[in-house]
């Protein structure tokens, strides 16, 4: 593919050689707008920003985010301009409103802006699904993730499965690599491993930590509280000033992280195993609160009376009187059930997939709203 025409840099790197928030987006949108019907790739755009690829492919997942630029591909990313990459230019901190406050300290996290008018459109994530952004320090969640990726906040987001956790960070972050922990994540799981070759030989391959580490990237710890302390131990010097993790099992080498290189993980608090010490609980600055979006669940056309359902379930569980409610994942569960074989049914399968302990007062309660007995969905009698 052939890139365009190189453009001149919009702006000049802060003292440090290390462009400020918001900085590098601005340099970003000067190239695209320079040439509207240009496409480039991450790679293109490091090398005439001098910048890692991490650090540009995240800028450039911001824009998209903001609407100021356009994603054509991901296998390579490939970006170009929109009718608002222009005005992006101009949004820079190098310049402060004479009615403005004084300028942070370095180091500091710049103040979010206020938000957008309108509410902001969905977003695309890898899988093709759309991500509806939540309001998160008066801006969507997903440029708020992304501004804390620029300041190097570690973030873990906690709450009950299906909230959208996973789905927040995967529409933040276009370069994310998963990890998908559990009791039988090994350090060679995130670091890496000999595997045997083709030849009969072993070669080191290796893991995910040490990927995102040399590309710049962004690594998702999902459920990373599954994971033993012993080996989440390995990631630690990665977070700290070090940056750096050595890799004891191939020759020693020494990894040091490139700039773009962030960690973000997820905890389920009620799932059995899940611990979250005192160890990996600092090593992340930021701890935000995941649960159900019930509105969104409304305006996305699935049944009113499931939402209600879910919504008087989730009232009495912060209640302490039940310890299970249905949250998105299950109500878009349920549409596509009740939109299949009938709402009937969808119901009965919602009592059916309560938790033992729970399903009477489910149960009721299920029954009430919908005005006619219900009961877990079993096979019949043989056609």
């Amino acid at each position: 593919m052939a890139a365009s025409t190189p453009a001149p840099s919009t702006s000049t790197p802060s003292a440090a050689g290390k462009a400020r928030p918001g900085e590098l987006r601005a340099r970003i949108a000067g190239i695209l707008a320079t040439s509207p019907q240009g496409r480039y790739t991450v790679t293109e755009l490091a090398k005439q920003l001098g910048h890692s690829g991490g650090a540009v492919g995240n800028a450039c997942e911001t824009l998209v985010t903001r609407g100021e630029a356009e994603r054509l591909g991901d296998k390579p990313r490939i970006y170009r301009a929109t009718s608002a990459t222009a005005a992006a230019v101009q949004h820079t901190p190098a310049t402060t409103p004479p009615s403005a406050p004084r300028p942070p300290q370095a180091g500091a996290v710049p103040a979010p802006a206020p938000p957008p008018s309108g509410r902001p459109g969905p977003v695309t994530r890898p899988n093709g699904q759309r991500y509806h952004p939540r309001a998160l320090a008066n801006l969507p969640d997903v440029e708020a993730l992304q501004r804390l990726r620029e300041a190097s906040v570690p973030v873990l987001l906690y709450g009950p499965p299906g909230t959208g956790k996973t789905s927040l960070i995967e529409a933040a972050f276009g370069d994310l690599i998963t990890v998908a922990g559990d009791g039988d994540t090994t350090v060679g799981d995130l670091i890496g491993e000999y595997t045997q070759d083709d030849q009969g030989g072993y070669e080191f391959i290796y893991g995910p930590l040490v990927t995102a580490m040399q590309e710049g990237r962004a690594l998702l710890l999902d459920d990373a509280t599954l994971i033993s302390p012993k080996v989440l131990a390995a990631l630690y010097p990665a977070m700290d000033g070090r940056r750096q993790i050595q890799v004891k099992a191939h020759k020693g080498e020494t990894i040091t992280a490139a700039d773009g290189f962030y960690v973000i993980a997820g905890h389920n608090p009620g799932v059995h195993g899940a611990v979250l010490t005192e160890a990996l609980a600092s090593r992340f600055s930021m701890q935000i609160q995941v649960g159900s979006d019930y509105d969104l669940a409304a305006s996305l056309n699935i049944n009113r009376t499931a939402v209600r359902v879910a919504r008087n379930l989730a009232t009495r569980q912060e209640a302490g009187e039940v310890g299970w409610a249905p949250q998105l994942r299950e109500l878009i569960a349920f549409q596509k059930i009740a939109d299949v074989l009938g709402t009937a049914v969808a119901f009965a399968n919602l009592v059916g997939i309560a938790p033992l302990e729970d399903r009477d007062t489910v149960t009721e309660i299920v029954t009430k709203a919908i005005g006619s007995p219900v009961t877990a969905l079993a096979l019949g009698r043989q056609l």
